[in-house]
């Protein structure tokens, strides 16, 4: 019999045991328990769907992920079934139209995943990233292998995918880029190789966090606007300008540029060498395009670095003692656009949606520094 003074400390010691094996327990065991989030998956094709013979279908995909209703109960659509470079501008309006859409129509619902093709990826999901105004996550996967080759990870990439869409951390950080274990923001994620598993990389910013055997992990978060933030409302567009991208090299021509703009460009992003030089050979089209009322967004070939926009100065003129503007170089900087930190392809991509609210240069200028 145990007695009344020592009664207490065993008490104790007990619940303390209890508590320690309680916290012990795997965090997957330590969630509430219920049916698991819905997650709506959202075929376009690319390399995931193409095995030899024909193209796997949504149900397909979503049959080739085993315990995937351990995360999540899954329903699926497919949009279409093409690669990634066949998908146009105009299933681009549908699909983050489509996107926007299911989420208004379920509230229920946790998060959308979207396959794509790798090619393109990047481009798909900033465009997401910049439609999709709900706080709840969209994420986009693809695989670089087809179901047809050995070692193929697209069933692997996509189950990555239903779990960050499932998991409540996932929302409020814009669109999502999963392949490979690794979380990347939509908006800094490049293809960095052209054949390799790892090949999604964010530069110099790092992937946001990984996905492993146990749960979803976040590193970090993106600062620039995305979900409720955005200022695009892609419901009322039918239409995406024309916007193209030309390379500054030496001895580049003009020509392109005036080409691009006699064929309809409202928008010509300039992938400059280092942090914003042209080739001098380029100027008469530069000019040209200027005079043509269209917009020239400077975006570094480099890979990385920032594209800053013009010091403000105080008055009207520049420095005393300075050369003067000529007219033609004061109208280029009316429509010349600092690109900031994005890309040539996400430069081209934001550009054509803020052509979609404002012809204003300051107000385009603020849409490049704020996304």
């Amino acid at each position: 019999m145990v007695s009344t003074r020592i009664r207490p400390a065993v008490q104790g010691a007990a619940a303390l045991l209890c508590l320690l094996a309680v916290s012990l327990q795997p965090i997957s065991a330590q969630r509430p328990q219920g049916p698991p989030p819905k997650v709506h998956f959202v075929a376009t094709g690319g390399t995931i769907s193409n095995k030899d013979g024909g193209r796997l279908t949504a149900e397909e995909l979503a049959k080739s992920m085993p315990g995937v209703e351990r995360f999540a109960r899954l329903t699926h659509e497919q949009f279409t079934n093409v690669a990634s470079s066949e998908l146009t501008l105009d299933q681009w309006i549908g699909l983050s139209k489509r996107v926007n859409e299911v989420f208004a129509s379920d509230k229920e619902l946790a998060g959308i995943v979207v396959t794509s093709g790798t090619d393109t990826l990047e481009e798909t999901a900033f465009f997401l990233h910049l439609t999709v105004r709900d706080p709840r996550p969209v994420v986009v996967v693809g695989s670089m292998r087809n179901p047809s080759t050995v070692g193929y990870e697209g069933a692997a990439n996509l189950l990555e995918g239903v779990r960050v869409a499932a998991d409540p951390a996932s929302r409020n950080k814009g669109a999502l880029v999963v392949l490979n274990d690794e979380i990347n923001s939509a908006r800094n994620v490049t293809k960095s190789d052209a054949l390799r598993l790892q090949t999604f990389r964010s530069r110099d910013y790092g992937q946001l966090g990984v996905v492993d055997r146990d749960r979803v992990v976040f590193f970090s978060q993106i600062m620039q606007r995305h979900n409720e933030q955005i200022e695009f409302d892609i419901s009322k567009v039918k239409e995406l300008p024309r916007v193209d991208v030309i390379m500054v090299y030496q001895g580049a021509s003009g020509d392109l540029i005036k080409a691009a703009v006699d064929n309809g460009a409202k928008g010509i992003v300039i992938a400059v060498a280092g942090a914003g030089a042209t080739s001098g050979t380029q100027n008469e089209g530069l000019a040209y395009a200027a005079s043509k009322g269209v917009f020239i967004v400077t975006s570094t070939r480099t890979g990385s670095g920032r594209i800053a926009p013009p010091l403000q100065r105080q008055g009207d003129g520049p420095p005393p003692g300075a050369p003067q503007p000529t007219a033609e170089q004061q109208r280029r900087r009316q429509f010349t656009i600092a690109g900031e930190d994005h890309t040539p392809i996400k430069a081209r991509v934001l550009l054509m949606l803020a052509l979609t609210k404002t012809t204003d240069r300051n107000e385009l200028q603020r849409i490049f520094s704020e996304y």
